[in-house]
């Protein structure tokens, strides 16, 4: 069997699984017990924070052959076959490629047709702000009077560019930009469950440069392990990746305030013969010149620098600096 991508194989399988989307997961849920399920849906947010995942699993929620429920079994032959990406009924477009109004005339055909084994036809249409105007407004009238059977759900990650003619007509949800530690404690999750050993100082790194992103985070370990030959450490990081590591950052920091500039001209060297991008140095330095501050007037045991997840001896470094 083909290798699975960690982002791939950890996707989440329920409304509960999902992380930093609480609200919204919720939201769906309790539509879907007291029966008052949404049938046109708008995801916004940026890449990586779960709108193709959510969508599938609204679309398994409503499709289980146990009936629409907001806690699917996973094991029906409908929740599998949503979950493979093969369900007759459930549609996924991508909004990119299929931008023309002929598209969507093609599209429109077909949603009078009953499903062929499910109580709903799911059509999940993907980046759906890359749709031309005369697309949009074919799809107008059937927004608006949808059939019993048919269910909508667009994902965007451009939510400024979908018509407000669109909108007026769909439920609109917006995603969050996951946090440091959501993204850390995910990370920590996988590599446990997988058996691979880690630095705390090396998943911190690759959950800061996520930047809100799960997908970007996972894709990143996974370049990692392979490189690191099954560990990820500090050091592997520094041979692939061309970003700044927290001990270069407190280093750096450290040499700025002994005022010593042969220190500072051998870092900043060193980081160009990597092809760091030195406006990446400014605004991680300022960041991490406001955490100092927070050490400072709030001391180590502040809320915020819990969420950084940072090593031991890296806040007591922080402290130091302080």
């Amino acid at each position: 069997m083909a290798y699975l991508s960690l982002a791939r194989k950890y996707r989440p399988s329920t409304f509960q699984d999902l992380m930093g989307q609480d609200a919204v997961a919720t939201a769906l849920m309790n539509a879907i017990k007291i029966q008052r399920e949404p049938h046109a849906v708008v995801f916004s947010g940026i890449r990586g924070v779960g709108k193709t995942t959510l969508a599938r699993l609204y679309a398994k929620a409503l499709n289980c052959d146990k009936g629409s429920t907001p806690e699917p079994c996973g094991v029906c032959e409908s929740c599998l076959a949503v979950a493979q990406g093969n369900h007759e009924d459930v549609m996924e477009i991508d909004g990119a490629s299929n931008t023309g109004v002929d598209d969507v005339r093609s599209l429109r055909e077909t949603v009078h047709y009953v499903p062929q084994r499910s109580k709903y036809k799911v059509y999940i249409i993907d980046e759906v702000h890359m749709l031309s105007q005369s697309a949009f407004n074919a799809l107008l009238k059937t927004l608006e009077e949808p059939p019993s059977h048919v269910v909508f759900v667009f994902a965007t990650t451009e939510f400024a560019k979908i018509p407000q003619t669109i909108l007026s007509r769909c439920q609109v949800f917006h995603l969050e930009r996951l946090s440091l530690l959501q993204i850390f404690d995910r990370l920590k999750s996988v590599l446990d469950a997988e058996l691979i050993q880690y630095d705390v100082s090396a998943l911190n790194t690759i959950a800061r440069e996520g930047r809100g992103s799960m997908r970007d985070a996972l894709t990143l370990l996974d370049q990692a392990v392979a490189v690191g030959s099954g560990q990820v450490t500090s050091e592997v990081l520094r041979n692939f990746l061309h970003f700044l590591t927290t001990g270069q950052l407190l280093r750096f920091m450290e040499h700025l305030l002994q005022k010593d500039a042969k220190s500072l001209l051998a870092d900043v060297d060193e980081l160009d013969r990597t092809g760091l991008d030195f406006s990446e140095l400014t605004e991680q330095l300022c960041l991490y010149c406001r955490h100092v501050m927070i050490v400072k007037v709030l001391g180590l045991e502040a809320r915020e620098l819990v969420a950084l997840a940072l090593a031991p001896d890296e806040l007591q470094t922080l402290a130091a600096l302080s």
